[in-house]
């Protein structure tokens, strides 16, 4: 089984007190999970991540993740084998909507994410709500089982509908851009 993170990152604690990022982890335990071909138990994320991590502390962010929503468990002998519900970028994505959904003024929120996005990413958020990229979202990731899209649904893949898309009258012509008008642009 390939080790994720050969650097050894993972490790113990250097120093005895530094302490990993937020996050740091899970990330890893998702790469592991993500990299793999099937259903991973704790002890073969524990391989994967370099065997440095004790099988108890796998578990528990194998737990937390699955509490989470972030992966499905199935028995597994005594224990679980655990597979992600989503790939990184549908894990991205409901990470953002989980954060916009913690705010009651969604229009400034969206107003100000879309004022800080670089050109490139305003014109691809563009042609995406404008429906060029397809439904089956190849136009956004490349698709296909070499970006490993084919292991989960296809409605993480798709290109945002009119559902999807925020109330507009806000007067704003363009992504990213304050206007006076109410037109799109």
């Amino acid at each position: 089984m390939a080790v994720v993170d050969g650097s050894g990152h993972f490790g113990g604690r250097a120093g005895g007190d530094a302490r990993r990022p937020a996050g740091e982890l899970e990330a890893g335990v998702l790469a592991a999970l993500w990299a793999a071909e099937g259903p991973l138990t704790p002890g073969e994320v524990q391989g994967a991540l370099g065997g440095s991590l004790a099988r108890t502390t796998v578990t528990t962010i194998l737990t937390r993740l699955y509490e989470k929503g972030a992966v499905t468990r199935g028995r597994s002998g005594r224990g679980f084998a655990y597979t992600p519900t989503e790939d990184s970028p549908g894990l991205t994505a409901r990470r953002m909507h989980t954060e916009l959904a913690k705010e009651e003024d969604r229009s400034t929120v969206l107003a100000r994410f879309v004022s800080q996005l670089s050109d490139e990413d305003e014109q691809l958020l563009r042609t995406l709500l404008e429906g060029e990229a397809g439904a089956s979202g190849e136009a956004i990731s490349g698709g296909g089982a070499a970006s490993g899209h084919d292991r989960f649904g296809s409605a993480h893949d798709r290109a945002p509908s009119a559902h999807d898309r925020a109330p507009s009258g806000h007067g704003r012509t363009t992504l990213g851009r304050e206007s006076a008008g109410g037109d799109r642009g």
